[in-house]
């Protein structure tokens, strides 16, 4: 059964929110994972694109590779300041993810791959036996737009100024 653990506002120097959700380690409990977070991530008025990937990449490899009957996997998402904070917590701390290149021909070991293109930065810390915990960082704020050259609008030398 899926479980809202906890979602909360806290007033800090900046905003801090966080949503975590316990979910069957099953290719519908990963599913549910990204629905979810994606519909937070819309609430807070995030970026969905790329957290979205990430969340669905890291709820897979849960329910792939840390399944153990009859126990749920943890999605938790953090903001602190521009900083998206996602990790996924299963039971399985034998099994500790490792970034490798897919060969042409192979069908899976992409996941790590993608997760490590969109993040900023991810990790693996081991929990409490028997729990692991793959995270990943991703700034929220759009980065500041560089002058192109081009005489656009907010181009500090545009083209054609009638300056000498």
């Amino acid at each position: 059964m899926n479980q809202e653990i906890a979602e909360s506002a806290v007033q800090l120097d900046c905003a801090v929110r966080n949503f975590s959700v316990l979910l069957s380690s099953t290719p519908r409990g990963a599913r549910l994972a990204r629905l979810l977070a994606t519909e937070q991530l819309r609430t807070w008025g995030l970026p969905l694109e790329a957290p979205g990937h990430v969340v669905a990449e890291l709820a897979a490899n849960a329910v792939t590779h840390g399944r153990v009957p009859g126990r749920d996997f943890r999605l938790m998402l953090y903001v602190v300041a521009d900083t998206l904070r996602i990790e996924v917590t299963d039971t399985r701390c034998e099994r500790l993810p490792q970034l490798r290149q897919p060969t042409s021909g192979s069908e899976s070991g992409r996941g790590l791959v993608l997760v490590d293109a969109l993040a900023d930065r991810w990790g693996v810390r081991e929990d409490r036996f028997p729990r692991k915990t793959v995270w990943a960082e991703l700034r929220c704020s759009e980065p500041e737009p560089v002058p192109t050259g081009s005489g656009g609008e907010g181009d500090p030398h545009p083209k054609n100024s009638g300056e000498k």
